[in-house]
């Protein structure tokens, strides 16, 4: 289960940089869910040649966040929302140490867009 998390979200974030062919297959096999049997008989190629190009797709996808680590950044990012989340709900808290704990998340998240 968590292969198919990890495929989708690389290909939510740089799927669009694949050929039109390799989203249609790639989408085919890891969001419809298709046997690649299916795929092949569908596109008109080998089942052999349906598993390369999504090995390949993935490949390609994990090499565009090895370079870039837009998935990274987005998980980085959505873990400062929670506390800043979590923060605004702690009322245990003094009014100057809420503010300075989100002046401090605030600059970790520049941080984590700036990359």
């Amino acid at each position: 289960m968590e292969k198919i998390v990890e495929q989708g979200l690389l290909y939510d974030f740089y799927g669009e940089l694949l050929t039109e062919h390799q989203r249609k297959i790639y989408e085919d096999a890891v969001y419809h869910d298709l046997s690649l049997s299916e795929i092949a008989e569908m596109q008109g190629i080998s089942r052999q040649g349906v598993h390369d190009l999504i090995r390949r797709c993935d490949r390609i996808l994990e090499d565009y966040e090895e370079k870039l680590h837009m998935v990274r950044r987005f998980y980085e990012m959505k873990e400062k929302i929670r506390r800043v989340d979590a923060l605004a709900e702690e009322s245990s808290l003094a009014s100057e140490q809420i503010r300075q704990e989100l002046k401090k998340l605030a600059g970790e998240m520049m941080e984590t867009l700036q990359g």
